[in-house]
């Protein structure tokens, strides 16, 4: 009974004192005039991405914005022909120039992504006298009007960085039970309200579509002072924030990932890959993690139920009501994503999966297979990659 108290002063805590994590209202305006619309530099790292490119990146080439934008997009050593499909999008579908470059492999210390990042800004700054630089994965699908949406947002607001968490595929029945609750539980670590606070500490971005000055980036020490960095998106936005910039983050509506996860393995390798990263490989925190979660997640359900058949009316009240607490606050996402509300008694089962993940991302850490993404394998900060391709 008094586990399934606390999991309930949990959830009473989480509903009303954690930023309201759980509303999705936090979205960017529609696009006002902004008078001289600024330069902006498009920056796509990109790695095998032959099969999502053909929808991702006609949608960057074909923004439909005022001022001056040009797109680099830099093959991070593909071996599927990416920058060749690159380069045939684009004389096939015309729009804003393109260029495709590649930086080489990384060096120790790198990731490769940000590798990538580093030369597509460096070859902006050569090249154009943008005000602005769009980083974008090779994934992300953008609506005509997402760049004219997000300077105007940037300039509207006098923020240094703005970033969408791009909408996720939710097709399969995998990616339903999942998907979903990946946004949840980012929002529950990184509340949208409290990111968007200049005085609060808390600092998070999307790394799929962020929107960030070039002045900030260098006042920053971006992307070299989070090279290592395989969050680097929470990582980019903390630079940017302790460095005097305000930043801004929200949920996208005309911002969409194309790449599919269609069973639970590759869903599993998403997560997995960079949990145990977010827990700074320390196996404490990942002790307190696994205990935090099944308290929190999965406690509810297995109190009301037990309590029931156990006639523990205390327990089952306990548990019951924390467990409408969960699902009050998991459907919002899941009307965000145009998912029925019934899904949402099913988040302690999505939550006891993703403390699998957990547990998994760190025994593939101590096995020296943590952190890979597409044929690299990286080490914790400080360490050299394990391995590259």
């Amino acid at each position: 009974m008094w586990v399934a108290v606390v999991s309930l002063a949990a959830w009473t805590w989480l509903t009303l004192g954690q930023g309201f994590f759980w509303r999705t209202d936090t979205r960017l305006p529609p696009p006002g005039e902004v008078g001289t619309w600024p330069a902006v530099a498009v920056v796509i790292p990109a790695r095998d991405e032959a099969e999502v490119l053909p929808v991702s990146l006609p949608s960057v080439l074909g923004q439909a914005y005022e001022g001056r934008a040009e797109v680099f997009l830099v093959d991070d050593g593909s071996s599927d022909g990416t920058g060749d499909i690159a380069r045939a999008l684009a004389e096939r579908t015309g729009g804003l120039a393109l260029t495709v470059t590649s930086p080489g492999a990384p060096p120790p210390g790198w990731t490769g992504k940000l590798w990538a990042v580093r030369h597509g800004i460096a070859l902006a700054a050569e090249r154009t006298d943008a005000e602005y630089l769009l980083l974008t994965d090779a994934d992300i699908a953008h609506e005509p009007d997402s760049l004219r949406e997000l300077v105007s947002a940037a300039r509207a607001g006098g923020l240094d960085m703005v970033s969408l968490m791009a909408r996720l595929r939710v097709v399969t029945g995998w990616e339903r039970l999942i998907v979903p609750a990946f946004v949840y539980f980012f929002a529950q670590l990184y509340p949208f309200r409290w990111v968007n606070r200049p005085r609060a500490r808390t600092a998070a971005a999307a790394g799929g579509c962020v929107l960030i000055r070039r002045d900030a980036v260098e006042r920053a020490g971006v992307p070299e002072a989070i090279r290592h960095a395989v969050i680097d998106d929470v990582a980019l936005a903390r630079a940017v924030k302790r460095s005097g910039g305000r930043i801004w983050l929200g949920l996208a509506d005309r911002v969409d990932s194309v790449r599919p996860y269609p069973g639970l393995a590759e869903l599993w390798r998403m997560v997995s890959r960079s949990a145990y990263a977010q827990l700074r490989h320390s196996p404490s925190l990942l002790a307190g993690t696994v205990v935090g979660l099944a308290c929190i997640y999965l406690v509810p359900p297995v109190a009301a139920v037990a309590g029931a058949l156990t006639g523990s009316w205390w327990a089952c009240a306990a548990g019951a009501a924390a467990w409408g607490l969960m699902a009050g606050t998991y459907g919002p996402m899941l009307r965000y994503y145009r998912q029925p509300v019934w899904w949402a008694p099913l988040l302690p089962l999505t939550a006891s999966l993703y403390l699998l993940m957990t547990v998994d991302s760190a025994v593939q850490h101590y096995r020296g297979r943590g952190a890979a993404w597409k044929g690299r394998t990286y080490a914790r900060p400080g360490a050299d990659a394990d391995a590259s391709a």
